[in-house]
């Protein structure tokens, strides 16, 4: 009896072996692979990262203007205005980095539609795929107040909620109100002082 259960459990173990060994070996290849960590002959910099963010937030600082940057800095978003067409109608836009522009209208703050544009980063080997934050905001802002137009008629329009939150986005605007209304306040605070 011990014998036949001795002989069971050693097949069962030879048999299980036979099955984790490629799983096995794939985790450790995998593995190895990462502590390698060989980026095509150039030394990773984890630096480098951080570095372009805080140049690409000078250079988005360098364009837009005063009250947008103070609202990227303090907010994480800037808004745009829409160039109103023949109807009038006010609309603005939310623009966020790595997200797709939020349309919406100011006076009611009805959410109208997202707008999905990418602009990767084409400078690679250097980074990752994606531009850093502040210069995809940057590139959004530039195409809103180039060429609105062709930007939204080349985007993957959506309605609201597809990619971003909708309470996400209430959230921003109420924020946004606030900031703005603070920034009153301490503009006619200076005003009299």
């Amino acid at each position: 009896m011990i014998l036949a259960l001795s002989a069971t459990a050693i097949v069962i173990l030879v048999l299980l072996w036979e099955v984790m060994m490629p799983r096995v070996d794939e985790y450790l290849d995998r593995r190895r692979a990462r502590r390698a960590k060989v980026t095509d002959g150039l030394d990773y910099d984890p630096g480098r990262e951080r570095r372009a963010e805080q140049r690409a937030r000078a250079l988005l600082k360098s364009c837009v203007n005063a009250e947008e940057w103070a609202m990227y800095r303090d907010l994480g978003f800037i808004r745009v205005w829409g160039k109103a067409g023949g109807d009038g109608v006010e609309y603005a836009y939310l623009v966020y980095p790595h997200k797709p522009v939020v349309a919406y209208l100011p006076q009611t703050g009805v959410l109208l539609n997202e707008y999905c544009v990418e602009f990767p980063d084409q400078t690679r080997p250097y980074g990752s795929a994606r531009l850093p934050d502040s210069d995809d905001v940057l590139a959004k802002w530039m195409a809103l107040t180039g060429d609105e137009r062709r930007l939204i008629a080349n985007a993957n329009m959506h309605l609201i909620g597809r990619q971003v939150d909708p309470k996400q986005v209430r959230r921003d605007l109420w924020r946004l109100a606030q900031w703005e209304r603070q920034r009153l306040r301490e503009e006619r605070r200076q005003g009299v002082a």
